[in-house]
């Protein structure tokens, strides 16, 4: 329903029985202590953390920020350049490996963990497997990647279960496409190792441009070549999904093509394992068929599994949430995008783009988005190439947290304002925390301190930073109406950098009210309908961020609101 009055939008939003809440940590990174972080730095130069340091005290420290689910990124075993040949783990060439450590979505064995992560390596699962019980035990669910359009150009397993038959193992090599190829195939020619991709990273010493693969398979951005380029995904191979990409991308989905009851086992083996859910790396770039016949296959399995399409087409998004059977995608190209140009005050900066994505999206799955203001592909807030101070988040979280029912994720190092500085390796100085070497995170640091989990190295306003981080998703993830309500908006002016709305069921009444403007408070009076108040006409209400007594007269409540802040008002 969607309703026009006097005074604002209202909409009906689809209930929502909880709310995850993610936090999504790089377990290499995380509970790294190691400070030298040295550009492209060996794992002894640099460390990593490891899946046992992700102890009851680390666990404690992410509930304390109302997290419901942890998303461990890059735990299933990918390509890189640390040598574990010992253990009879093959070390991938320099040529086709992204950074020292690989990255995480250059899968190499879809039935191993990362190493890099064991302190005994030779027991490497088991210590996985104890982190998931670990993290079941507190209370809280377990999210991994799974990857599903490529693998890397090293693929072979070595913990595959018996009967198993890795992928390309009985391809027809000689055509460039079969409905029963595993692979794309470009036949007659040899891969051909980017020119460019093996000068000035710092490891051109260890690259000699020799890599064989012959025939040359598609690259994973679909790149349909014997040569991608450096900036393609060289390092990863294309699967096939019964899709002939060359040829008017006719499909051939009858009989089941073979990738399909792979991804379906591989599914299943992590689900056995504990895993309640999984996070979907470029979902689109898989036909939504598959989507449609896996994930009702893996329900049959495990009815509680979440699946989280990243997602980056809004007009797919639809489609991919009902014939797809996703049960949350990404919500990048769409809410993320509009704050990220208010936070960092663009010149098109509009509140107006909130709008947008309610009137697209409310009505028929506000719900079932996912939203954030940093991940691993994105540059972090307080970084220079983002918005250079952490506090600039606060209101445009704020509207992440409490816009709908649905996911809400923090980047591990958002809560603590890290600002990604220097060049770490493959990725350069880009604003991020690198997937793709060894390194650590200054700021996590800071408050990791030493493995104490305690925050003692924090500053003070690294503190107050985890401090709102806390207190927002607690309210975000326990209000029923910001949970389960309607939203109804109250339109401040066109060239307001302010936004209002309310969210409420007959239970509770939120009101939500942020300032994007950096230097101006913003003052209002905002007037509540009679009929959302049920014949009630509270005297007063509270201030949840900061706890402070807000008066209301009659139906009307006057807010300030200092800059880059927010107030979510209870009544």
């Amino acid at each position: 329903m969607t309703m026009m009055s006097a005074t604002g939008l209202e909409y009906a939003n689809a209930q929502s029985k909880d709310k995850l809440m993610i936090y999504q940590m790089l377990p290499r990174v995380f509970s790294n202590t190691n400070s030298q972080n040295i550009p492209f730095g060996t794992i002894e130069q640099n460390g990593s953390g490891k899946f046992n340091d992700i102890n009851q005290k680390a666990i404690d420290g992410i509930k304390e920020l109302g997290i419901t689910h942890v998303w461990y990124t890059g735990v299933i075993a990918h390509a890189s350049l640390t040598d574990y040949s010992k253990y009879g783990i093959p070390t991938a060439d320099a040529d086709v490996v992204k950074g020292r450590a690989g990255s995480p979505y250059a899968i190499r064995d879809y039935y191993d963990v990362d190493p890099d992560l064991a302190v005994d390596v030779k027991n490497r699962m088991k210590e996985f497997e104890a982190l998931l019980q670990r993290t079941h035990k507190n209370g809280l669910k377990v999210i991994i990647d799974f990857v599903p359009n490529h693998v890397a150009r090293s693929y072979k397993s070595i913990a595959k279960p018996a009967k198993v038959i890795d992928f390309g193992a009985q391809d027809d090599k000689s055509v460039a496409y079969h409905p029963r190829n595993d692979y794309y195939y470009v036949p007659g020619k040899d891969f051909v190792v980017p020119t460019d991709s093996n000068t000035n990273d710092g490891l051109a010493s260890l690259k000699d441009g020799k890599f064989a693969e012959s025939p040359a398979k598609a690259t994973g951005n679909n790149v349909f070549s014997e040569a991608p380029s450096k900036n393609d995904w060289y390092e990863t191979v294309k699967l096939n999904y019964g899709v002939d990409n060359q040829n008017s991308s006719k499909t051939y989905f009858d009989p089941i093509p073979p990738v399909w009851n792979k991804m379906r086992d591989i599914l299943v083996y992590w689900s056995n394992k504990g895993v309640d859910g999984f996070r979907c790396d470029v979902a689109e770039m898989v036909p939504v068929e598959f989507w449609n016949w896996v994930i009702p296959e893996l329900k049959k399995v495990k009815p509680s599994l979440v699946f989280i399409g990243e997602a980056y087409d809004p007009t797919a998004y639809e489609t991919y949430l009902t014939k797809g059977k996703f049960d949350y995608l990404y919500d990048k190209v769409g809410l993320y995008d509009g704050l990220k140009r208010l936070m960092r005050n663009e010149q098109d900066a509009k509140t107006a783009d909130i709008d947008h994505v309610w009137q697209v999206e409310s009505a028929n799955f506000g719900n079932k988005m996912l939203r954030f203001l940093e991940n691993h592909d994105e540059e972090r807030i307080a970084s220079k190439a983002f918005a250079g101070d952490p506090m600039l988040a606060v209101p445009a979280m704020v509207v992440s947290a409490t816009l709908s029912g649905g996911p809400v994720m923090l980047y591990s190092g958002q809560e603590v304002g890290e600002k990604a500085e220097g060049i770490s390796g493959f990725s350069g100085d880009d604003g991020r925390t690198t997937i793709f070497d060894y390194w650590g995170v200054p700021a996590l640091q800071q408050w990791v301190n030493n493995g104490k989990y305690d925050g003692a190295l924090l500053s003070d306003s690294q503190k107050a930073l985890r401090a709102f981080y806390s207190k927002l998703f607690k309210i975000a993830g326990k209000s029923d109406a910001i949970i389960n309500g309607k939203h109804y908006n109250f339109p401040l002016g066109h060239d307001s950098r302010g936004y209002a709305y309310l969210r409420y069921t007959e239970k509770e009444r939120m009101l939500i009210v942020v300032n994007f403007d950096r230097a101006q408070s913003l003052e209002r009076e905002i007037n509540i309908p009679a009929e959302l108040l049920s014949g009630t006409k509270p005297a007063s209400a509270t201030e949840l961020l900061n706890g402070a007594a807000v008066q209301i007269n009659d139906q009307t409540i006057r807010v300030k609101v200092a800059p880059s802040a927010a107030q979510i008002i209870k009544f």
